[in-house]
């Protein structure tokens, strides 16, 4: 066996940007998929369904600890929403808006709709609103700006948060099982995150137009 061969990992063998991933989160271990978990709190365009399945991927090749590994991305997932809990407290759900609408890939819409999705459903939106993309994470700034109770709001997001990482990561240790399948199809992964990547980019550009347009034209 040659020192290359010896040297690779099952991570080296996927490529574009499911190999990155993948191949940050071995070299970074268990706490790098913290890291991601938290950015991917305060930054929503950044896929868990992506990145949490890739880590029991991982896990399951023998790379880092499933133990560790559910532990530090319920840990980053808390971390960031602590973050913007303490944003919309300080600063009030509307200027918090104001100011992360700014932020590239992230629309007004959206945290509107954590919003309504706080307002309908009261202190259980926090739990539930944990396993529903595009509330995930923005639910923490109206809980925030409404001043929920600290302890029930850490206790409904560790637990929301705990489900939805452990149905992720379980997914890609059972993956694991079928490496194969997974080297084989993870080109067309790639295929389709560059496709979601230029829907948005394009999407994000219509917006614009529109938006100048109407600036332009108050009538």
């Amino acid at each position: 066996m040659s020192i290359y061969a010896a040297s690779t990992t099952p991570a080296d063998e996927l490529t574009g940007i499911v190999g990155f991933a993948a191949q940050s989160m071995d070299a970074l271990g268990e706490w790098g998929v913290g890291l991601f978990t938290l950015a991917e709190t305060i930054f929503p365009p950044i896929p868990s369904e992506v990145i949490l399945p890739l880590a029991g991927f991982l896990t399951r090749q023998g790379s880092m600890s499933l133990g560790l590994v559910f532990l530090t991305s319920t840990l980053g997932a808390y971390v960031g929403a602590l973050a913007l809990y303490f944003l919309g407290a300080k600063l009030g759900l509307e200027r918090s808006i104001r100011w992360l609408s700014k932020l590239p890939l992230v629309d007004r819409e959206d945290f509107e709709t954590a919003e309504r999705w706080f307002r309908r459903h009261g202190k259980s939106a926090v739990f539930f609103g944990r396993l529903l993309p595009g509330v995930r994470s923005l639910i923490s700034l109206p809980a925030g700006a409404e001043k929920m109770h600290l302890g029930t709001f850490s206790v409904f997001t560790i637990a929301g948060s705990g489900i939805w990482n452990g149905l992720l990561i379980g997914l890609g240790v059972l993956l694991g099982k079928q490496y194969s399948m997974v080297e084989q199809y993870a080109r067309y992964l790639n295929y389709a995150v560059y496709a979601a990547l230029a829907v948005v980019v394009v999407w994000l550009v219509i917006r614009y137009i529109r938006r100048r347009k109407s600036a332009e034209d108050p009538n």
